[in-house]
């Protein structure tokens, strides 16, 4: 132990550790997150040492293409000298300042550039330190929202099936995925919780039409049941990121927006993964999907994964209602020890810089080739189908295609996915039965080719490893 703080003192930091030093320091010390209780703190996983461009390197020397960008974040890739240099000259200039009684100017820049991107009339940005505290924040504002107009029965959350929001409580009532809240505690007195938008799991016979129509109906029914005089939000992805990348029906998002206009019910549209460019945008609700939400949430890209910084974007016709109620001296008592950072403010901005200086525009020329090469893995029969939208993807494993049923001999195929595509020079997300695909934004036709080409074998030896194991036969 003596020896590793001794590198640290040295300056060498992580890197002077040998791989396994540093396996053996996190089995011993370090809580990794979302862990099984058979291993927690007490594991390790695959140890990464560096980044460049699309590509990481593990704790063996392996050069891997980051299939996922970290955790859908590293949107203009892997050590930008201009984010790192951004990084220091801020911390050396301003470190930090407390945003209770003080500001700083690279916050307040950073508002406005967001809020010149932002659909609809919303214009005011409060920052968090990431994607649970943006949905949070959110949550707690349309409570203190009815608090002040005096609508205190008006609280109840609509969620989805399917649904990721977060790790903090309120964020992660909302959740509405497999395994999520098996063995955890939430707000469930505040959640009603509606179905997936998910068209490959529609009913048999049943077309995207339809399906969007009765997704529509069961919301319309739902208010109507409830009562809109009891209901604050509906806080919805418009692409259902960590649920397997579900892209809603044409035209679902704008019915759903406009009852919750009809009722008072605030719509907030949670873009921490599709938000900073994933869809070729800097906000995909008004660009991509034509809605105006009355909140907007936001992390991960906005400092590409340099710096933990999120955010809500509010309707300045909120911000009036409160301006012009009976209650000028009601307080929104809610906030961060690092709400408005200095530093992660200034690398969003020359992260923003990035992004309009030729990483959008590249992300939108390249959409057309990354779905199209996703979607030939189709030929394989293990594959139920490839869906996305933008830069984001994910290839669902069935054992049958009729019934589209997952593996449930092996619901870890993901898993088996990733371990052989790791071997061949990919790292993939996977989830269960899906693996997921969001590389950096920066990512070449090329770059593409190989991505697809690895992940096409990995599922081909998996298909091979489940037919000798009898667990499928295809």
């Amino acid at each position: 132990m003596a020896a590793v703080k001794d590198m640290w003192k040295a300056g060498g930091g992580i890197e002077m550790l040998a791989s396994e030093d540093a396996v053996d320091l996190a089995k011993r010390h370090l809580v990794q997150p979302w862990p099984q209780a058979g291993e927690i703190g007490a594991e390790a996983r695959s140890l990464i040492g560096s980044g460049d461009g699309i590509y990481i390197t593990d704790g063996d020397g392996k050069r891997l293409i980051d299939g996922p960008a970290g955790m859908w974040c590293v949107n203009v890739g892997h050590r930008r000298e201009e984010l790192a240099r951004v990084m220091y000259d801020q911390a050396m200039q301003l470190s930090y300042n407390t945003p209770w009684y003080t500001m700083n100017e690279p916050s307040a820049v950073l508002a406005e550039r967001i809020a010149g991107h932002a659909p609809g009339d919303l214009s005011h940005v409060f920052f968090t330190t990431g994607g649970s505290s943006a949905v949070e924040s959110a949550l707690r504002f349309m409570q203190f929202y009815n608090n002040v107009r005096g609508r205190t029965e008006k609280k109840l959350i609509l969620s989805r099936g399917g649904a990721y929001h977060g790790s903090t409580y309120l964020s992660a009532s909302l959740n509405g995925r497999p395994r999520d809240r098996d063995w955890m505690d939430g707000a469930d007195e505040l959640i009603v919780k509606l179905s997936s938008p998910d068209p490959f799991r529609r009913p048999a016979g049943m077309s995207v039409a339809a399906f969007c129509d009765r997704l529509v109906a069961e919301f319309e029914e739902t208010v109507k049941r409830i009562g809109a005089d009891r209901i604050g939000a509906f806080v919805g992805e418009p692409v259902q990121a960590s649920g397997g990348v579900i892209v809603p029906p044409e035209g679902y998002l704008r019915c759903i927006r406009k009852i919750c206009r009809d009722n008072d019910i605030l719509f907030v549209a949670d873009e921490v993964v599709t938000a900073f460019g994933r869809l070729g945008h800097v906000f995909a609700s008004g660009d991509v999907f034509g809605i105006d939400p009355d909140i907007i949430t936001f992390a991960k890209g906005v400092t590409s994964g340099y710096f933990p910084l999120g955010g809500m974007i509010v309707s300045e016709r909120l911000l009036e209602d409160l301006r012009r109620s009976n209650h000028p001296t009601a307080m929104y008592a809610h906030g961060l020890t690092y709400t408005s950072h200095p530093v992660g403010c200034a690398v969003a901005l020359a992260n923003l810089d990035l992004l309009e200086g030729g990483v959008l525009a590249h992300a939108q020329e390249v959409t057309p080739y990354f779905q199209a090469q996703l979607k030939t893995l189709e030929e394989l029969p293990l594959v139920g189908e490839v869906r996305g939208v933008g830069l984001m993807a994910c290839v669902e494993c069935v054992a049958d295609r009729d019934s589209k049923d997952p593996l449930e001999l092996d619901r870890n195929v993901g898993q088996r996915i990733d371990a052989h595509c790791h071997e061949l020079g990919l790292l993939v997300r996977p989830l269960i039965n899906m693996c997921v695909m969001s590389p950096p934004l920066t990512i070449t036709r090329e770059q593409i080719d190989d991505m697809v080409g690895i992940l096409r074998e990995g599922i081909s030896r998996t298909m091979d490893d489940l037919r000798k194991e009898g667990v499928w036969q295809g």
